[in-house]
C-alpha cells in the first residue's frame, strides 16, 4: 500500500466507522444525549489512536494485538455499564466476547514476546502514516466484528433468551474450542525443535489448513445469532460482522498471506503438495 492509498484509507476507514455508528445507534439507548453504540465506536478508535502514540515513539508492535483485545473488552464493558442492562442476553454476549478477547489477546501477546517481533510490521513501522493506518484499521475491525454484541446490549428492545441463544452459544462454543485447540496444537508443534522447518499436518491441522480461522468465523456467527432477536431497523448492520470476518480472513490479511508464505517455503515438496491436495483450506473435512 503506497502513501496515496494509505491517505485514502485514513479517510474511508473512519467514515465507515461513522456510518456503522449511526446505523447501529437506531433504536438504541442514549447516554447524556449520545447513542451508547456511537460512544462505543468512538472509544474503539480513541483507544487505538492513543495506543499508537507510544507504539510509534518506541517503534514497536509488541502490544498491537493486546490493544485490540483490550479494545474489545473496553467497548463491551462500556456498552454494558452505560446501558444499565442486567438482562441475560446482554450478560451472555458480554461474557462470550470478553472470554474470547482475553484468551486471544494473551495468546498473541505471549507469542510475540517469545518471537521478539512480527515480521509484518517491519516495513510498516518506519512510515508514520502506514503505521497509524494499521491502528485505525484495527479500531474498525473491533467495531465491525463486535457490532452484533454491542448493538444487542445497547438496544431498546430486549427479549428473553430462546432458541437463537442456544444455537448461537453452541456455535460460539464450537468455534472457540476449534480456535483454542488449533492454536495450542500449533504452538506445541513449533516448540519442538525437530519441527523447526516442517509444516503442521496433525490434529485439527489434518482436517483443515487453517482450523483456527474456521473457529474464528464460526464463533462470530454464533454471536450474531444470539443478537438477532433484538435487532431492528438499521441495527441489522450487525450482519456485517461475520461477513467482514470471512472476507478479512479468506481474502485480505489471513489465509492468502499464510498460503503464499507456505508455498514459498514448502511448495514443490511432495509431502506438502500431498497435504494441500488432501486437506481443505478452511472448512474441516472429517
Amino acid at each position: 500500500m503506497n502513501n496515496q492509498q494509505v491517505k485514502k484509507s485514513l479517510i474511508i476507514v473512519p467514515i465507515i466507522g461513522i456510518l456503522v455508528a449511526l446505523a447501529g445507534s437506531q433504536n438504541g439507548q442514549i447516554f447524556n444525549g449520545i447513542p451508547i453504540f456511537a460512544l462505543c465506536v468512538g472509544f474503539a478508535f480513541l483507544i487505538n489512536w492513543l495506543a499508537f502514540i507510544p507504539a510509534n515513539i518506541l517503534q514497536t508492535e509488541h502490544f498491537f494485538d493486546l490493544t485490540g483485545s483490550l479494545t474489545y473488552i473496553s467497548v463491551i464493558l462500556i456498552a454494558l455499564l452505560l446501558s444499565g442492562m442486567d438482562n441475560q442476553r446482554s450478560i451472555l454476549l458480554a461474557s462470550l466476547v470478553i472470554i474470547w478477547a482475553v484468551r486471544l489477546g494473551t495468546f498473541l501477546f505471549s507469542r510475540i514476546k517469545k518471537r521478539g517481533k512480527d515480521d509484518r510490521f517491519d516495513k510498516i513501522k518506519p512510515n508514520f502514516l502506514r503505521f497509524f493506518n494499521i491502528w485505525t484499521i484495527q479500531a474498525l475491525w473491533v467495531t465491525l466484528t463486535s457490532a452484533p454484541a454491542v448493538i444487542a446490549i445497547t438496544s431498546n428492545q430486549q427479549k428473553e433468551l430462546g432458541i437463537f441463544a442456544i444455537v448461537g452459544f453452541l456455535l460460539w462454543l464450537i468455534g472457540f474450542l476449534f480456535e483454542v485447540v488449533a492454536d495450542r496444537q500449533k504452538s506445541q508443534f513449533r516448540n519442538d525443535p525437530s519441527n523447526r522447518d516442517r509444516f503442521i499436518s496433525t490434529g485439527l491441522w489434518s482436517k483443515s489448513r487453517h482450523p483456527n480461522y474456521f473457529g474464528e468465523i464460526v464463533l462470530w456467527i454464533g454471536v450474531l445469532i444470539i443478537a438477532i432477536p433484538v435487532l431492528q431497523g438499521w441495527q441489522w448492520v450487525a450482519l456485517i460482522s461475520p461477513i467482514f470476518v470471512i472476507l478479512l480472513l479468506t481474502r485480505i490479511s489471513g489465509i492468502p498471506g499464510l498460503e503464499a508464505k507456505a508455498n514459498k517455503k514448502w511448495g514443490g515438496q511432495a509431502d506438502y503438495e500431498a497435504y494441500k491436495s488432501s486437506t481443505p483450506v478452511l472448512i474441516p473435512k472429517f
